[in-house]
């Protein structure tokens, strides 16, 4: 109720000290409960009893805060002064866990995220430096910034038995993308946008569902029971997605066009027709000339079916169906319908192979942010077949 006009200044103090009371009569005691604790944080109904030599020790904002004098008739929570803070209850819960506890994880799993979000979100807020690198450096595992840190990171996520299960040691990338950009961590969002690229359109457009928060707190016996929350990109964030989508498929496509269908052998290759050998199995004769152009072919006809989905359902994932194609020639279990069998691709032409798709690797690494809109594209870029060369 707003107050009337000439309302002397007694009463006007006197509704906001009644409101104060009632606000702090409706608190909800949380874990955090010390009996030896000489400050109450407050954020929403919950109430946490610390120690504000821990606050003041790890940040210089508590430790400011602590020191500005507050009035003597201020109203105790507990027998303590208390300070509100603007921010969701879950969040300092987790930073707490955090700042007494500390952040260790045994494994790397899905679940942890909703703690590191929350520990980095107030970790930079209140300037606790050491828990926002520990937040940082669990980050960057997990959406890395180069391509070995890539490759490390899907290789954690593939058990012994080479089942890849991405979801069970990372969170989504819908709330990854959604901290990066409220934190401004850059570094995270080329990693985090090529993961969410890999799920087929309709999966990217229908976004994922979040767990309730940890803490759930009510005035009443029973808390309720709060369902998964449905997390969905923007509009504009969906296109940039599908755009980055849409020229990863692209990039794979040139690759076979210019390194599978119609690009010359090794200039070493032993089947070459320009061999000097002249035994009877002349290299330089058709069959022996076509051994590694079969080989090329089959690994051509493979990478489509990969494309397509058919294969793995990793037809957004351009570096997996790279690397899959550069594995090809070594593989030794594939069938000719009478026995398992490696590819007769020579030495030479296996050994260039490799290596061109290792530079196409890097260089998709290099095009990721281009591609979902993280950065201008090059000044001069060529099309499909100038890319390829420049690779290889």
């Amino acid at each position: 109720m707003g107050a009337v006009k000439g309302t002397p200044e007694s009463v006007l103090a006197k509704q906001a000290a009644r409101a104060v009371r009632e606000k702090l009569a409706t608190l909800v005691r949380t874990d955090f409960w010390f009996a030896d604790g000489n400050i109450v944080l407050i954020a929403g109904i919950a109430a946490f009893k610390v120690h504000r030599g821990q606050l003041q020790r790890h940040s210089e904002v508590f430790h400011d805060l602590f020191s500005i004098p507050q009035p003597a008739d201020q109203q105790l929570v507990d027998g303590c002064l208390w300070v509100e803070l603007h921010d969701e209850p879950s969040d300092v819960y987790y930073f707490l866990m955090a700042l007494y506890d500390g952040l260790y994880f045994a494994k790397p799993h899905a679940n942890d995220f909703p703690s590191i979000a929350a520990t980095l979100r107030l970790s930079s807020k209140y300037l606790v430096e050491h828990l926002r690198e520990r937040c940082l450096l669990h980050l960057e595992a997990d959406w890395p910034s180069t391509l070995a840190g890539w490759d490390l990171r899907e290789e954690r996520a593939t058990d012994e038995s080479g089942r890849y299960a991405p979801r069970e040691s990372c969170a989504h990338p819908i709330p990854v993308i959604a901290l990066a950009l409220e934190l401004g961590l850059d570094s995270l969002l080329p990693a985090a946008f090529y993961d969410l690229a890999r799920y087929g359109p309709s999966k990217i457009v229908a976004g994922t569902h979040v767990p309730p928060p940890a803490l759930v707190l009510t005035t009443t016996e029973h808390p309720p029971v709060l369902p998964h929350t449905a997390l969905k990109l923007s509009h504009d964030l969906v296109c940039q997605t599908l755009l980055g989508r849409e020229e990863s498929q692209r990039f794979v496509a040139a690759f076979i066009q210019s390194e599978l269908k119609s690009h010359p052998l090794s200039p070493a290759c032993i089947h070459s027709p320009s061999s000097s050998d002249p035994t009877p199995t002349d290299p330089a004769s058709p069959a022996a000339s076509s051994v590694c152009m079969e080989s090329t072919y089959f690994i051509h006809l493979n990478v489509l079916r990969a494309v397509g989905g058919i294969a793995c359902g990793r037809d957004g994932d351009a570096l997996f169906t790279l690397a899959q194609a550069g594995a090809m020639p070594a593989r030794t279990d594939f069938s000719d319908g009478e026995r398992t069998c490696g590819l007769r691709m020579c030495a030479p032409c296996k050994s260039a192979f490799g290596a061109c798709v290792e530079r196409t690797r890097e260089e998709v690494w290099k095009r990721v942010p281009e591609w979902f809109g993280l950065r201008a594209p090059a000044a001069v870029k060529g099309d499909g077949d100038a890319v390829m060369e420049a690779a290889c």
